[in-house]
C-alpha cells in the first residue's frame, strides 16, 4: 500500500496553528482563509486516518495523534527550509541593516542571526541594539532597513509578531523593600519610554506612590541597578535575567496592559533583506508567541 504524501502547505499550517494560538491568526499568517485552513487539516486527517483536534470545553485542542503530527511537522518544516536556505542562500548577497532592543539582543536573537548567517555567508547583517523609539527614527531616516521593536505597533509599517504581558521585575528581596518606604522606588529608562508611561500610570491609577530611584539609558545598566536594590522596574518577561523575579498583585503592585512586538521595515525588494525579515519573524514567532498562550485555540477546525 502506498503511504499518502503529506501536504507541506499544511503541516506548515498546522505549525502556524500552534505557534499562534489560533485559527484565525494562522490564516493569517499563511495567506488563506479561515475556511481553507479548516480544509487543510480536514484533508490531514483523512491522509492520517485520524482526527487531529478535539474538543475541551470551549477550546479546541491537539489530540494524542495531532501531537505526534505537530512534532513531526516541525522537524519536516525545518528540513525542507534548511535544503532551500542552504541552495538558495550561498547566492544571496548584500548588506542589512537591522535594529533591535536590549530585551532580545540579550536572549535568542543572536542565535537566530547566527543560524541566518551560517546559511547566507555572502549577506553582511550589521546589527544595532537601541531603545525601540530611537530605531524606528532611524528607520525613518534611512539609516536602518529592518527593525523589531515593542509597543509601535500603531505604525503604518508594523507587522505584529507577538503580544506579551508586562510584568513587574525585582530583586529577590524586593518584596520586603516594597513595604519599606513610603513610596515604591523604581528603576526606570529616561522619558520618553512606554514602559516608564505604563508603569507610572498603573501606580498612579491604583494610588501608589512612587518615585525614580535609578534612571538610565541602558537596558544593562537597568537590569544591574534593579538586582542591586536601587528599584523595582517593569518589562516583558522576555529576557529577565537570572536572579530577578517576577513581581505582581500578590506583592501589592498593580496590573500591567500588553504590549506588541512588530517588525517595520524591510519591504524593499533586496532579497537579502528579504530573507532575513522572514528569519527573525519566523524565530520571533518560535520564540515568543508562546509566552502568551500556551495552547493553540482554533475556533472552527471541523
Amino acid at each position: 500500500m502506498q503511504q499518502p504524501n503529506l501536504d507541506m502547505d499544511a503541516l506548515r499550517t498546522l505549525a502556524a496553528i500552534l505557534r499562534l494560538g489560533s485559527l484565525a491568526r494562522a490564516a493569517e499568517r499563511v495567506g488563506r482563509s479561515q475556511s481553507a485552513v479548516s480544509q487543510q487539516m480536514r484533508k490531514l486527517e483523512a491522509q492520517l486516518g485520524q482526527p487531529l483536534f478535539r474538543k475541551q470545553g470551549r477550546k479546541v485542542v491537539l489530540t494524542e495523534a495531532g501531537d505526534r503530527v505537530h512534532a513531526y511537522a516541525l522537524r519536516i518544516l525545518a528540513l525542507n527550509d534548511e535544503a532551500v536556505h542552504t541552495v538558495q542562500g550561498a547566492a544571496i548577497d548584500g548588506t542589512v541593516r537591522f535594529g533591535l532592543p536590549g530585551d532580545f539582543a540579550e536572549s535568542w536573537l543572536p542565535a537566530a542571526l547566527g543560524r541566518f548567517k551560517q546559511f547566507h555567508p555572502a549577506v553582511r547583517v550589521d546589527v544595532e541594539v537601541d531603545r525601540n523609539g530611537a530605531l524606528l527614527e532611524r528607520l525613518d531616516r534611512g539609516e536602518l532597513d529592518l527593525v523589531l521593536a515593542m509597543g509601535h505597533a500603531r505604525r503604518a509599517d508594523a507587522e505584529r509578531l507577538a503580544t506579551l504581558p508586562m510584568t513587574w521585575v525585582g530583586a529577590a528581596d524586593a518584596i520586603g523593600r516594597l513595604r519599606s518606604g513610603p513610596a515604591i522606588d523604581l528603576a526606570l529608562y529616561r522619558p520618553p519610554c512606554f514602559f516608564r508611561q505604563a508603569g507610572t500610570a498603573a501606580l498612579d491609577k491604583a494610588g501608589i506612590a512612587w518615585r525614580p530611584a535609578f534612571v538610565t539609558g541602558s537596558l544593562q545598566s537597568l537590569w544591574a541597578g534593579v538586582a542591586a536594590g536601587l528599584g523595582i522596574t517593569l518589562r516583558t518577561s522576555a529576557g529577565i535575567p537570572p536572579g530577578l523575579s517576577r513581581l505582581d498583585g500578590r506583592h501589592g503592585l498593580p496590573p500591567l496592559p500588553e504590549v506588541d512586538v512588530c517588525l517595520h521595515g524591510g519591504d524593499g525588494a533586496s532579497p537579502a533583506l528579504g530573507q532575513l525579515r522572514r528569519t527573525v519573524a519566523e524565530r520571533a514567532l518560535a520564540e515568543l508567541g508562546g509566552k502568551r498562550q500556551a495552547a493553540a485555540r482554533p475556533s472552527r477546525t471541523r
